[in-house]
C-alpha cells in the first residue's frame, strides 16, 4: 500500500601526544604520530614472563554474540476454561460485543488449539481474557470492523521494513457451511491468534524486533516497556485501531523519511551495472569488476577527462588487469569525488561510481529503521547527533542543523558504542583520565621497566583513595588486568583531549572532545581513535550545547581550567546509521565501518527463524 507521507524534515599545535612524549623524554625530539589518544608505546627495554604479576593479561574489548531469539511457548488456554472471576474483579469500563456466556462456551473450542508466542505475549493474553472474558475481534458471529482494520494495518508491516509473515492471521470467511459449533471454534481461535499478531506488531513496532544489547556490548539501550494486557483493552475500547497501531511506531520526521524511500527503492529499477561494493583492488591486480568501473567511467567522461584519459579507456576499457596505465584515471575520478588520489580501488570508489545497489540500499534503509525503533519516539529539540558511519556530528534544534562537524570515531579494534544519553557538562582545558584498558593494554607494558616515565610525562596517578603518588613508587609489575590506581593527564597543549571535552555520563567513558590531531579531519575515514568521539569544531559545540557564542567560549579557555554545567536538556545520540536522511528528507548511505549491518541480519534472520513455525 502507498505510504502517501510528504517528508520534509523540520529536523596549529604540532600534536605531542603520549609517543611525542617518550620521544621528547628519550631521545629524538616531537613528532607527529597518527594513532589514537594514547599510541602503543615502544617495546619495553625488559619484559617479565608472562605468568609474572599478570604479564601478558590485557582487557579486551566488547564481542559480537551469535543472536539467539527467545523460542515460543505453546500458549494454554485451560485456565479461561474454569469459572469466571467475579464481576467485581472485570474492568469496568469494559463494553462487551456479544454476551460473556457465549465467549465462555466458545473458550473450550481452544482445548487442543496450537498457538505459540512469545513468553511475554502468551502471558498477557491469557492475563487479560481472564479479567476480560469477551470477543474483541468478532461480532456478529462474524470478524468486525476492528478486526479487518487490524487485519490491513498488519498486512502493510512491509511498508514499515517488517515481515508481514510474523503478523499473518487466517481471516474466518463471511459466509460458510460449517456448522454452529465448528463455526464457534473458528472463531475463536481467530480471535487469540488476531490478538497474539497485534501484540507481536506492536511491540516490533514500538521496540524493534531484537534486543540489540543481547548482540554486542558496544550496544547500549534502555529497555521500552510496552503494556501488553492494556493495548488489548485499549484495542477493545476504541474503534481507531489504525490510529493506536501505526501510533506505536517512532514518531519522527527520520523514521517517515526512511519509509518513503523505502517505497521508492521497492519501485525503482535495479542498476543497470552492479559492481561489488567490497571490491579492493590495487595496481598490477586483477578483477572481473574492472571492466565495469571502467564501462561507468567512459559513459559519464566530460571534456576534460575525455581528453586526458578517452585514450587509455578505449585501450584498455575491457582489461580486468589493473595496469600502470590506468592507475591515472581512477586517481582523477577519485580526486573529483573528494577522495584522496591514492590509485587503490575500494569501496568508497566503487560507491562514487557505481552508486549503491538497490538491494544493499533496501537493506541498509530496513536495517536503519530496525534501529530507529531502538530510540525514543520523540528525539527531543535541541539534540546532538553523531552518526558514526557519516563520520559527522550535528546540532540541531527546532528542525534546522544549526552545526554539523566532523567526527573522528573509535577504530575497528576500538570501536565506538552505539547509546543515547544526556549532555551535562563541558570542561575547559581538560583533564584526561586514561581509561583502565589503555593503562593496562598500552601503558603498563612500559611500566613494568620503566616505573617513573608517567611522573616525567605530565601523567597524575592516585591510588583507591584519591591520594597522589608518585608513579615511580607503585611495583607495576605486581598487577595485571586489575590496576587499584587511576591515571590522568594533566591539562596542556600535549593533551590528548585538546582544548575541552563535552561529557554525557555513561558505563563507556564515551565523550566528545578536542584533539592535538588534526590532520584526521583531512582523511575520508576516520575511524581512528580509542573510542571517543574527537570533533573538528569542539568550540562551535561547546557554545551550541551551552547557548552561547564562540567567542564567549574562547574567552573561556583563556582563563585555564573550568567547568560548566549544561543547563537545558539535550539528548545526544551516540548513532551508527548507514542510511540516514539529511535536513530535506534525501537519504544517505556510508559504509559500514564496523560490520555492523551484517550483525543485525543475523540477529533478525534469527528471529525470523523462530518465528517461522508459529501458527
Amino acid at each position: 500500500m502507498p505510504i502517501a507521507i510528504a517528508v520534509t524534515l523540520a529536523f596549529g599545535q604540532q600534536p605531542a601526544g603520549a609517543q611525542g612524549l617518550f620521544d621528547m623524554l628519550f631521545g629524538g625530539g616531537i613528532r607527529h604520530n597518527p594513532e589514537g589518544e594514547f599510541p602503543p608505546p615502544p617495546k619495553p627495554r625488559k619484559i617479565r614472563p608472562a605468568g609474572e604479576g599478570g604479564g601478558g593479561v590485557r582487557i579486551s574489548s566488547p564481542t559480537y554474540n551469535t543472536y539467539r531469539a527467545d523460542k515460543l511457548i505453546r500458549i494454554d488456554f485451560k485456565s479461561l476454561l474454569p469459572a469466571p472471576p467475579s464481576a467485581t474483579a472485570q474492568d469496568a469500563a469494559f463494553v462487551p460485543s456479544v454476551t460473556s456466556t457465549a465467549f465462555r462456551d466458545a473458550v473450550a473450542g481452544l482445548s487442543d488449539y496450537e498457538l505459540f508466542a512469545e513468553p511475554d505475549i502468551a502471558k498477557a493474553l491469557i492475563a487479560y481474557y481472564s479479567a476480560n472474558p469477551d470477543f474483541i475481534w468478532v461480532s456478529d458471529n462474524a470478524p468486525n470492523g476492528r478486526a479487518q482494520d487490524a487485519v490491513r494495518v498488519l498486512g502493510e508491516a512491509a511498508s514499515y521494513g517488517l515481515t508481514p509473515a510474523d503478523y499473518s492471521v487466517d481471516v474466518p470467511a463471511a459466509a460458510t457451511s460449517a456448522t454452529p459449533e465448528e463455526r464457534t471454534k473458528e472463531l475463536v481461535r481467530f480471535e487469540m491468534a488476531l490478538s497474539v499478531r497485534v501484540l507481536r506488531y506492536a511491540q516490533d513496532a514500538q521496540s524493534g524486533r531484537v534486543d540489540p544489547n543481547r548482540m554486542t556490548g558496544y550496544y547500549d539501550f534502555p529497555a521500552k516497556p510496552f503494556d501488553l494486557e492494556g493495548a488489548l483493552k485499549t484495542l477493545a475500547h476504541t474503534q481507531e485501531v489504525r490510529t493506536y497501531l501505526e501510533s506505536r511506531h517512532p514518531q519522527n520526521a527520520e523514521y517517515q523519511a526512511l519509509r518513503v524511500e523505502l517505497e521508492a527503492l521497492e519501485a525503482s529499477e535495479e542498476n543497470e551495472i552492479v559492481v561489488d561494493p567490497k571490491l579492493l583492488l590495487k595496481p598490477g591486480e586483477s578483477s572481473p569488476e574492472l571492466p565495469k568501473l571502467l564501462t561507468l567511467i567512459s559513459r559519464n567522461l566530460d571534456d576534460e577527462m575525455g581528453g586526458n584519459y578517452g585514450d587509455v579507456l578505449t585501450r584498455l576499457g575491457k582489461s580486468e588487469l589493473y595496469e600502470p596505465d590506468l592507475v591515472p584515471v581512477i586517481k582523477a575520478v577519485q580526486q573529483r569525488a573528494g577522495m584522496k588520489g591514492d590509485g587503490v580501488i575500494g569501496p568508497r570508489t566503487v560507491a562514487s561510481l557505481a552508486g549503491t545497489s538497490k538491494a544493499d540500499k533496501i537493506e541498509k534503509v530496513e536495517v536503519a529503521l530496525e534501529e530507529l525503533r531502538w530510540m525514543p519516539s520523540d528525539l527531543g529539540s535541541p539534540r546532538v547527533f553523531i552518526n558514526q558511519p557519516a563520520f559527522t556530528a550535528s546540532y540541531i534544534d527546532n528542525g534546522e542543523e544549526k552545526l554539523k562537524t566532523r567526527v573522528v570515531i573509535g577504530r575497528v579494534t576500538n570501536q565506538t558504542a552505539f547509546f543515547y544519553n544526556q549532555i551535562k557538562q563541558v570542561d575547559f582545558h581538560p583533564y584526561w583520565g586514561v581509561p583502565q584498558s589503555i593503562i593496562v593494554n598500552e601503558m603498563l607494558p612500559r611500566l613494568r621497566s620503566d616505573p617513573g616515565y608517567l611522573d616525567r610525562a605530565g601523567y597524575e596517578v592516585t591510588d583507591a583513595r584519591g591520594k597522589k603518588i608518585p608513579s615511580s613508587a607503585v611495583d607495576w609489575g605486581a598487577y595485571g588486568a586489575n590496576i587499584p590506581f587511576s591515571v590522568r593527564q594533566q591539562p596542556s597543549e600535549a593533551n590528548a583531549l585538546g582544548e575541552l571535552k563535552i561529557l554525557f555520563p555513561n558505563k563507556h567513558a564515551i565523550y566528545m572532545h578536542d584533539t592535538p590531531q588534526k590532520s584526521f579531519f583531512a582523511r575520508d575515514m576516520r575511524a581512528l581513535s580509542h573510542g571517543c568521539v574527537r570533533l573538528q569544531d569542539p568550540r562551535g559545540m561547546a557554545a551550541a550545547v551551552l547557548g552561547t557564542t564562540v567567542d564567549d567560549i574562547a574567552e573561556k579557555l583563556k582563563h585555564g581550567h573550568s567547568t560548566e554545567n549544561v543547563t537545558r536538556v539535550i539528548p545526544v545520540y551516540v548513532a551508527y546509521f548507514t542510511a540516514w536522511p539529511d535536513m530535506s528528507g534525501k537519504v544517505e548511505y556510508f559504509d559500514d565501518v564496523y560490520d555492523r549491518d551484517s550483525k543485525l541480519m543475523q540477529a533478525l534472520d534469527a528471529t525470523e527463524a523462530v518465528r517461522t513455525p508459529s501458527s
